[in-house]
């Protein structure tokens, strides 16, 4: 249960997340490597195809993917990596250069350089990136899949091959193009005993009460926890719906950065999303203080696995499983690979964060160039006959989540529909569709 906190605690917890580990590490950097300090910083910019379990679903909703490889060079043999989805401006990795990885402490710049600058502490001083950050409260640490709204014929199978390659949690966003009963039913059937899923609602856009949704998924026994199902400034609705569900609740995009809404006891645990190194630290002193567990969530390959492996190891209450989607591709830049066995990745104890740069394997994703994804038609039939036509276009793979936000109909998660990816096949047929489309922006026609 979430406890209040006086404001000398919470200066105490803020305070905690500073500790004098790196002051400590420093001294012994400067003994191995003086005057250490940052000469270049390499931005390679990779393709890596989807993992062949979800590449069709993936390629519909997003195209194919890409992110940036840091490689920060120093006067000495040590490098440091990080990965970003989006390169950094030059002012960004300007301010780098010429400096210390240790003037980098709890940095709040840039998530993916301050990642190196953690790896470079850390190989400099000779210990593993957690112990820069506190004591390790725990040595493993919970991971979760990720998906997408798919069919639940693929929605089983996605839930069925992650519970093989070790992971017991799933994570998707619902989506009003299809059922989600229906996608309960088919995943349950698979599932593995203790396999659970974690619904992301996106803060809302559908048209259902949300409580009569929540109380209709947490009947199946695979059903773990919901994310997001209100609307993100909603507090109060987030305390009452936490009174009332039996699942846990948690609260990502809380609008007052997590502080307020601790004390209204709005959730039972938060994700800090995409957070920056220092942001997550101060809040972790607040979490650790009102012993409520938390998450930090990124975007990325091993790279960023590897490093919020080390954070949640060394913050006090950080034991909610993760997301990397480190799983959804078939490739890395890193010759390691860090893997769940039942739900639970160890922490990597060698000295940074714990990986070895692939050249090799770093310069075939910068030379991969992947086919792009076209325009489709999403094609969804109701139980009644009628069928409803949209756009799908991997430039906004939000419509896939919130149809809502082209201002055209607000759907239901819980609507008796199905739903088909019509690929552009050269027909008529699709062409006038596609036309009709782009004139009306949504076609919906009776049986």
């Amino acid at each position: 249960m979430t406890r209040m906190i006086s404001r000398r605690g919470l200066f105490a917890a803020g305070a905690a997340a500073f500790s004098p580990r790196a002051l400590r590490a420093q001294e012994r950097a400067n003994a191995a490597f003086p005057r250490l300090k940052v000469v270049d910083i390499e931005e390679h910019r990779i393709q890596v195809p989807w993992a062949d379990f979800q590449k069709y679903e993936m390629m519909h909703f997003y195209g194919p993917s890409s992110r940036v490889i840091y490689v920060v060079r120093t006067n000495s043999e040590l490098i440091g990596l990080g990965e970003a989805g989006d390169p950094e401006p030059n002012d960004t990795l300007r301010k780098y250069i010429g400096t210390s990885p240790f003037d980098w402490v709890a940095d709040e710049t840039s998530k993916a350089l301050g990642t190196a600058m953690y790896d470079l502490m850390g190989k400099a001083a000779g210990v593993p990136v957690y112990k820069l950050i506190g004591p390790k409260y725990r040595s493993f640490v919970p991971c979760a899949a990720w998906h997408v709204s798919t069919s639940p014929k693929r929605m089983a199978a996605a839930v069925k091959h992650l519970a093989s390659i070790g992971y017991t949690w799933m994570k998707y966003h619902l989506s009003p193009f299809e059922n989600v009963i229906d996608q309960m039913e088919a995943m349950q059937a698979v599932a593995p005993k203790g396999f659970k899923v974690h619904h992301d609602f996106t803060m809302g856009g559908s048209d259902d009460h949300v409580f009569e949704v929540l109380q209709k998924i947490e009947k199946y026994s695979i059903a773990g926890a919901f994310e997001d199902p209100l609307a993100e400034r909603d507090i109060k609705g987030y305390a009452e719906l936490r009174a009332k569900c039996r699942l846990p609740i948690l609260y990502h995009h809380s609008p007052l950065g997590a502080g307020f809404e601790t004390q209204h006891r709005a959730a039972d645990g938060y994700i800090l999303g995409n957070s920056s190194i220092g942001a997550v630290m101060r809040h972790a002193g607040l979490f650790a203080m009102l012993e409520t567990p938390f998450s930090w969530q990124n975007t990325g390959g091993t790279i960023t696995r590897a490093m919020t492996l080390h954070m949640q190891a060394a913050c006090k209450t950080a034991y909610l499983h993760f997301n990397n989607d480190t799983e959804s591709w078939s490739a890395d830049v890193v010759k390691e690979r860090l893997e769940p066995v039942n739900g639970l990745i160890r922490v990597p104890e060698t000295p940074g964060l714990g990986l070895t740069l692939d050249r090799g394997e770093l310069e075939r994703l910068k030379k991969l160039q992947l086919p792009a994804q076209p325009k489709w038609i999403i094609k969804t039939r109701f139980a009644n006959g009628a069928t409803m036509y949209n756009i799908g276009d991997t430039r906004s793979p939000i419509f896939m989540v919130r149809p809502d936000t082209r201002r055209l109909a607000t759907l239901s998660y819980d609507a008796p529909v199905t739903t088909e990816y019509w690929d552009p096949d050269g027909s008529p047929a699709f062409r006038t569709m596609m036309g009709r489309l782009e004139k009306d922006g949504m076609v919906l026609e009776r049986a």
